[in-house]
């Protein structure tokens, strides 16, 4: 795989607005996008470190991956993102070393991205997203 650097770190939370003054107030961080990704239930907020962004993720719907994710291990970190100039190469590649897909396809996600997943159990727990 071709990594430029690490595109996000994405922190599962109950509420962005609840959060936004410890990312603001304490951190000094500035969210500059927030937005919702209707088919993963998802809305996301923005902050920019250097190159590389944090990325809040609240849950719009009780059956979302997030909200299952803080029901079961609560609010916190939920999985790093790699940028790449080829997702769907990335995803060729990591199928062939024998790492389970959780996209075999890379999708649309936040702010324009494609993106796809690689699942925690073949990636040393960590969910690992790949973003173009």
């Amino acid at each position: 795989m071709d990594i430029s650097h690490i595109e996000h770190i994405g922190i599962a939370v109950k509420s962005i607005s609840d959060s936004l003054p410890y990312y603001e107030n304490v951190l000094g961080l500035k969210c500059y996008n927030i937005e919702e990704v209707a088919d993963q239930k998802v809305k996301t907020a923005f902050f920019k470190v250097g190159q590389t962004k944090i990325e809040l993720l609240e849950p719009t719907s009780e059956d979302s991956t997030i909200a299952k994710f803080i029901e079961k291990k609560g609010e916190g970190v939920h999985h790093i993102a790699f940028a790449m100039l080829d997702v769907a190469a990335a995803l060729v590649e990591a199928e062939s070393k024998g790492i389970q897909l959780i996209d075999k396809a890379p999708r649309k996600g936040a702010e324009g991205l494609n993106i796809a997943f690689l699942h925690p159990k073949s990636t040393c727990s960590v969910l690992t997203e790949l973003c173009q």
